[in-house]
């Protein structure tokens, strides 16, 4: 199975298709508004407008599975990054990210790039690098800042 063959949802419900993004780079990361790390929606939202007219797309999946930190609804969610942190790339529905009732996007994710000591995701804001072909060509912890993967965006991009 491939990326591009699974679907998503908007925080309205609406059904997606990953494909929508496909031929771009991609940085998909499981988000949430009350985590510590929040500010990195800044910091994603500069490299997002930094270049997203080269082909980068940012995909952004709420998730209330560490420690109750995205409490509110899919459409709170979206909301409280626009608002507060000035996002303008895509957000989608609250969404399961490990377990066995994790979504088949971030299954298909660590299974092709599983980290360090085991292939679940260990909290909020664990960056995927995605290449246009769909491929993911790196997973970056919840601590490593968007500014740290800049260099990485740019091999990418240039390809």
């Amino acid at each position: 199975m491939s990326l591009y063959d699974l679907k998503i949802q908007t925080p309205k419900g609406e059904e997606k298709s990953v494909n929508d993004y496909k031929a771009k780079a991609m940085i998909i990361v499981n988000t949430a508004s009350k985590c510590g790390f929040a500010p990195q929606f800044d910091g994603l939202q500069e490299l997002y407008e930094k270049y997203k007219e080269d082909g980068l797309q940012i995909l952004g999946f709420p998730s209330n599975q560490f420690m109750n930190q995205e409490p509110g609804s899919s459409e709170e969610a979206e909301e409280h990054c626009r608002i507060n942190y000035g996002v303008s790339f895509p957000m989608f529905a609250k969404t399961e990210v490990r377990g066995k009732d994790a979504h088949p996007l971030f299954k298909h994710l660590t299974k092709e790039a599983p980290g360090i000591i085991s292939g679940s995701i260990k909290w909020n804001f664990t960056k995927f690098l995605i290449d246009e072909d769909g491929n993911v060509v790196k997973r970056y912890a919840p601590k490593t800042e968007p500014k740290d993967i800049e260099e990485d965006i740019k091999k990418l991009l240039a390809k």
